[in-house]
């Protein structure tokens, strides 16, 4: 019984993650499948709009998935100390995150797909941001300490975790990006916000996400 159960919550999850469209695809396969895709710029009036969209979620089993998350961290790997991409930055509004996972040995990098922040702490932190798809933009923002987050792999299988530090601010960034969130605009919101101020996190290099 229990067996069924999850067959008919991971099928459900499927149902609900609609097909790639014909134009995603074709911006999938563009060129050279095992190289990067250009990353999108908020001064380019089309790109910035897809950045602006809401993303659905993705089909962790279809094909095209799979090309899309390896061509992300081609696209992350491409750039100058970037420590985190979401697929809207490369032009496909789906829920498909990278994070470079520094509360791991070797700081290695980590693909999520569908990823969801279940909770996170009240407790919020004060630290430095930049990001790939806003050149010459970068200020202080507050995000919460700590994140339990939910997300599934290529195979379908879902894990949930808790990340804090400044792991847990490169996930809040890049899931902010599946919302059409960009920081630019979430300084013009904190102004009418009111927060405890904490430490602040520390990291060196860009922190462009």
């Amino acid at each position: 019984m229990k067996k069924l159960s999850a067959l008919l919550i991971f099928t459900v999850g499927l149902w609900q993650a609609q097909k790639f469209t014909a134009n995603e695809i074709s911006i999938i396969n563009q060129g050279n499948i095992n190289s990067a895709l250009p990353i999108y710029q908020t001064t380019d009036a089309n790109q910035h709009k897809t950045l602006l969209s809401l993303s659905s979620e993705a089909d962790p089993i279809d094909s095209n998935t799979a090309i899309l998350v390896r061509r992300m961290k081609e696209s992350l790997l491409s750039t100058d100390g970037g420590v985190g991409i979401a697929a809207p930055q490369v032009g496909i509004n789906r829920k498909i995150i990278w994070v470079q996972r520094f509360d791991k040995e070797e700081t290695p990098l980590e693909y999520f797909i569908n990823p969801v922040i279940v909770w996170r702490s009240d407790l919020q932190n004060l630290g430095p941001e930049g990001d790939l798809s806003i050149p010459d933009f970068r200020d202080q923002f507050y995000r919460s300490k700590v994140i339990q987050l939910e997300y599934t792999d290529l195979k379908g299988q879902k894990y949930s975790e808790i990340v804090e530090g400044f792991t847990a601010v490169i996930f809040q960034h890049e899931i902010d990006h599946l919302f059409g969130i960009l920081i630019s605009d979430k300084k013009e919101k904190e102004k009418n916000d009111s927060y405890k101020k904490v430490d602040a996190y520390q990291k060196n290099g860009s922190n462009k996400k």
